[in-house]
Parts: C-alpha cells; structure tokens; sequence
C-alpha cells in the first residue's frame, strides 16, 4: 500500500494519470478484488492460473512484437471500463502483479501511451491495494494455523518490511519510468510479465 501511494504520487507529479479512467474504473476495481480476496479461499485456481498464463503469453507476444491494434480504437465507455475493472480487481487478487499485467495491457490497446497506461495503473493500485488488504483480513478471521502477528491472511511483520522497502523505492522507479522512452519501456514490462508468469507456472 505504501509503495502504490509513493508510485502513484510521482505519476501524478509528471503529470501520467488519467484520472477519469481511474475514476470510472475504480468502482469495478474495487468490487472485483474485494470479491476475489473473500472466494480465494474456497476457490481452486489451477484452471484460473493457466487461463492466465496463456493471456501473458499473448500480451507478451503484442508487446515483444509491437502488434498494434487499429489506430482509431479509444477507451470505451464508464460502464465497460467498471466491468474490465472488475475483471482486474478480481485478476488482482488472486494473482501476483495482476493490475499492472491486466490494466497497461488494456489501456495501451486502447490507444493509451504506456507512460500514461502504468501512471493510470499505478494511482489505481493505491486502493486496490487497501481493498485486497481488507478482503484477506476478513476472508482470515476465523483460519487455523496462521502464524503469530497475523490478522486474518495479512501477516504484519511481511507488511511492515515491504511497504518500508517499496515507499523508499517506488518512487525512483516512477521517474526512472518518464526518463525512459516507450519501446524500452515496453520491453521492460514485458520482462516484468515473463516473471510474473514463472511465478504463477511455478504455482500451478
């Protein structure tokens, strides 16, 4: 959570976020990873992680290769952009970087820049980070077996040593962002994709 908020707040200063989107996608998103933190637990997400893994491969794919869709398609209106924030609340919330594996891919394709799509993502994940936080919690209340220090699925010390790290961190990472140009940048994110996507074959 502190990470999102350090990283969105240099977005926001370089001037990357477009806030109607997160506006209008925010409600879905928030939705979306409230209900996927709360069925986690009962849900089995072997399918969910293959079905994952072969949409990463595809966007992989778009990026790697710069397959670009017509030039005239836009970002569609309030109502689908909460439905698709929806989807990637839910993403979020049982995968590991679903927001930004999800959100710069969709936005781009709509025509977005990708300095502008991870800047819009990331003043997304400062709330979608506080919803999924709540979710675990509440989805753990009544769990065996969790260690000490925890409340719910949040584990505490974990907490606390990620959000220090990430709040010291992030922000160099946004304005390494605006330093770089959007090819590269592009090439990164996909990076980022391929190791989100090792992290969840490994699970599977």
């Amino acid at each position: 959570m502190a990470g999102a908020w350090a990283s969105f707040r240099t977005h926001h200063r370089h001037g990357s976020v477009d806030w109607p989107t997160v506006k209008a996608m925010s409600p879905g998103l928030l939705a979306g990873v409230l209900l996927g933190s709360l069925i986690a637990r009962f849900l089995a997400t072997s399918f969910l992680k293959v079905f994952f893994l072969g949409f990463m491969a595809f966007v992989i794919f778009q990026m790697v290769f710069n397959v670009r869709p017509r030039a005239s398609r836009t970002l569609p209106g309030r109502g689908a952009l909460s439905g698709v924030g929806l989807a990637i609340g839910i993403a979020s919330s049982w995968f590991g970087g679903g927001a930004a594996a999800l959100g710069v891919p969709f936005l781009t394709w709509c025509s977005m820049s990708m300095h502008r799509a991870i800047g819009t993502v990331a003043a997304m994940g400062f709330p979608l980070a506080i919803a999924g936080a709540t979710g675990y919690v509440i989805a753990g209340l009544t769990a065996d077996g969790l260690p000490p220090w925890s409340v719910g699925f949040v584990y505490l010390p974990a907490l606390a040593g990620i959000s220090i790290t990430s709040l010291a961190v992030a922000p160099y990472g946004a304005r390494l962002a605006h330093r770089l140009k959007g090819s590269t940048l592009k090439r990164i994110f996909a990076v980022f994709l391929i190791a989100v996507g090792i992290k969840i074959a490994v699970s599977v």
